[in-house]
């Protein structure tokens, strides 16, 4: 809190009372009615019967605990856990784990070149190379990646072409696209995250390990990347909670065998009309990601200040 007041305090002496009112106002809309009123909304309704309209805040509609009895037991009333939803949940937290390793080792490097290595021209170049892409809709970039990686698609093509394989790889059954897809997806995420903080390192520091015989292995692991910490820390926590949250790639870029979490929440919203499940659903998926990034930052040791900066 006294970061955010030495803000809005440093704002208003810049730009005026009215400024800082507007800007203060618009966050405080923007946190109250489209994040925690929503949510709240949500949680109630996930501890509610699913009952037909006219039922709905009539002497049946009290809070109970069986939509996320469900999620644990199905419907074997305790007898048996539900390994099926369960499963779907840890499969999704491993692919968003994964999702997110891969693209710490992929957009690292690119955010120390950018940084550090690249001049003023290279730089904007490989900035353009990375944003034009994503002017294209997810859902179109998602059926792109199906192509590129199906059974008659390019890599197959090329593959088969250059005999490094005698028959297509099923590379959507094998969920090689899917996670290939969602790491192309958040890259931008990352790459910029950790930009943002390596920007801050001196370049001299650099130049002294190098003059004094360290390896380059040992200049990122002992100066780079405990000042990269907070970046990392800040993208691996967007690309984790996104990944977690997917539906369009999964729904797209999955096997026939292939089931994500956001798929089920889907649905028993959309398919079987059952809001109050889908919202206990979604509350579990939020309350499993909070507790796994805040884990995280434990292990690390990185604090929410650090990851905002």
């Amino acid at each position: 809190m006294t970061g955010l007041a030495h803000f809005f305090r440093d704002f208003s002496s810049r730009h005026g009372t009215g400024a800082a009112s507007f800007v203060g106002a618009a966050v405080l809309f923007w946190i109250v009615f489209l994040i925690l009123l929503p949510q709240l909304a949500m949680l109630d309704v996930s501890f509610r019967h699913n009952l037909p309209r006219p039922e709905i805040g009539g002497p049946k509609d009290v809070h109970t605990l069986a939509n996320y009895s469900y999620f644990l037991f199905g419907g074997s009333g305790g007898a048996a856990l539900n390994t099926l939803d369960i499963g779907v949940l840890a499969k999704t937290l491993v692919a968003a784990v994964l999702v997110t390793l891969l693209d710490i080792l992929l957009c690292y490097p690119i955010a120390f070149i950018l940084a550090h290595s690249a001049s003023g021209a290279g730089a904007r170049l490989m900035v353009i190379g990375l944003i034009v892409p994503f002017w294209i809709n997810d859902i179109l970039r998602a059926f792109a990646f199906r192509i590129l990686f199906g059974a008659t698609g390019v890599i197959n093509g090329v593959g088969l072409a250059l005999g490094l394989w005698s028959a297509p790889i099923d590379f959507i059954r094998a969920d090689v696209a899917l996670y290939a897809g969602l790491a192309y997806t958040y890259v931008l995420l990352m790459v910029f995250s950790i930009y943002n903080a390596v920007e801050t390192l001196d370049r001299n520091q650099i130049e002294a390990a190098r003059d004094m015989g360290a390896s380059w292995w040992r200049v990122h692991w002992r100066i780079v990347l405990p000042v990269a910490k907070p970046g990392i820390a800040s993208g691996a926590t967007m690309v984790f909670m996104l990944t977690a949250g997917a539906l369009a790639a999964p729904q797209i870029l999955g096997g026939p065998s292939n089931l994500w979490f956001t798929q089920l929440i889907y649905q028993w919203f959309n398919d079987a009309g059952d809001w109050q499940r889908g919202s206990a659903y979604a509350t579990i998926l939020l309350v499993v990601c909070l507790a796994f990034v805040f884990l995280m930052m434990r292990i690390f040791r990185v604090s929410i200040g650090a990851i905002g900066r």
